[in-house]
């Protein structure tokens, strides 16, 4: 059975070392299952996607990036 959006999803802070910086990211739990499934898909580390999607989105936050980057992921897979 499928839970509603965000039926599951409080958002819980997590902290990501990124070339050699510790930052902090608050992301729903939803989110955070995206962002791993997405670096899996792309053969990569949940790391080294922040890192990836930090340098593409510069000027926002790392939570609204990483948030931005996910929507932008599953667009493009719709428009296939």
């Amino acid at each position: 059975m499928v839970q509603p959006f965000g039926a599951r999803s409080s958002i819980k802070k997590r902290s990501v070392v990124i070339g050699g910086r510790k930052t902090s990211v608050s992301l729903e739990n939803d989110f955070w299952e995206e962002v791993r499934n997405i670096a899996q898909s792309k053969d990569q580390s949940v790391v080294d996607f922040v890192a990836d999607v930090i340098k593409g989105y510069e000027g926002h936050n790392v939570s609204s990036a990483l948030r931005l980057s996910v929507l932008e992921h599953y667009r493009r897979k719709t428009e296939n």
